[in-house]
């Protein structure tokens, strides 16, 4: 296994990952991870290397990346928590395509967000706009893949609405709720990503489902689905920010940010190209109506919290080793 060509994926133990992962394992590529979590367990069956994904160290990081034919990159963060910022990610990702540079790494297929923009007021897009320029302006050929919602088994933000609508007698859609999205099923974005690695010219392709929706007819989706019978109320965003802000203590997690609801309203996840992805999220979801929101899923324990749920805690102060480690985390 030492001798061949590898791959290398940032956060396969996480989630959009983890499908690029399954993908090239089963094209029988060699596959080494970088990962925030290396002691996380996995169902890659010792199939997989894995190497700490350390931003603070440049010269075990450049090693780690050594020898690689293709860098899939997942890394960024979903909003700010402790020392993590959008900021510093964007740091933690110049050191990276940096680190891959100078070991040599034959391309950069990297997981950005549809209608980034350095202009824009919102910090998520905003930075994913500089490290697409990082990418671009470092020599390294590279595909920039676009993605919108991810949904999946795994996907956070369509079980999390679902398990609300599940467990709560009221659902409570920001504003109009006729602001739109377009969800990508993930392993259509995992197929997109690795077709793009074995190309060799640069590129920026939107990674988007066939299917639009209104935010409130998602939800409506979603709650048929999931056979919940809750009230569906549309309420002014500072509202609904205050009742995810009150949801989130009974489940200890941050279920929604401000910036997020503002960006949600603004349209960003809707693609004005045509759809790349071929899943459809009303089929899928049908199939998957059993699993969908039957537990939680928590961003906080995905990313800042060990095995035990403590803090990840570094150098004895109040900042989560996951600020250096984070991976994975697309909307």
């Amino acid at each position: 296994m030492a001798g061949r060509e590898f791959d290398v994926v940032t956060g396969a133990f996480g989630y959009t990952g983890k499908y690029i992962t399954r993908r090239l394992l089963a094209m029988g590529r060699r596959v080494r991870t970088l990962t925030g979590h290396p002691s996380r367990a996995s169902s890659f069956n010792g199939n997989l290397e894995v190497y700490p994904l350390q931003f603070s160290n440049r010269r075990d990081l450049t090693e780690s990346l050594r020898g690689g034919a293709t860098l899939y990159n997942t890394y960024w963060v979903r909003f700010a928590h402790g020392s993590t910022s959008y900021e510093s990610a964007v740091e933690n990702s110049r050191t990276l395509i940096d680190a891959a540079r100078e070991a040599g790494v034959g391309r950069i297929v990297h997981i950005s967000i549809t209608n980034p923009s350095v202009d824009s007021k919102f910090g998520y897009f905003r930075g994913k706009a500089a490290v697409e320029r990082l990418i671009a302006e470092s020599g390294i050929p590279y595909a920039i893949l676009r993605p919108t919602v991810i949904f999946g088994v795994e996907g956070i933000l369509i079980n999390n609405i679902a398990w609300l609508l599940r467990h709560f007698p009221v659902f409570a859609i920001p504003g109009k709720g006729d602001y739109c999205l377009q969800p990508v099923y993930v392993v259509d974005v995992a197929e997109l990503a690795v077709a793009a690695g074995k190309d060799s010219a640069n590129m920026v392709m939107d990674a988007v489902g066939p299917e639009v929706y209104s935010f409130q007819a998602l939800v409506r989706l979603i709650a048929s689905r999931a056979g919940s019978r809750a009230l569906i109320v549309r309420v002014p965003p500072a509202i609904a920010l205050v009742l995810s802000q009150v949801a989130g203590r009974f489940v200890n997690d941050v279920i929604l940010t401000r910036e997020e609801v503002e960006g949600l309203m603004a349209g960003l996840l809707v693609s004005k190209n045509p759809p790349t992805g071929t899943t459809r999220l009303s089929e899928w979801s049908s199939r998957h109506a059993h699993l969908l929101g039957v537990r939680y899923l928590c961003e906080l324990d995905r990313h800042f919290r060990g095995e035990d749920g403590e803090e990840l805690w570094l150098n004895g102060s109040k900042t989560p080793k996951s600020a250096n480690l984070l991976d994975d985390s697309n909307v």
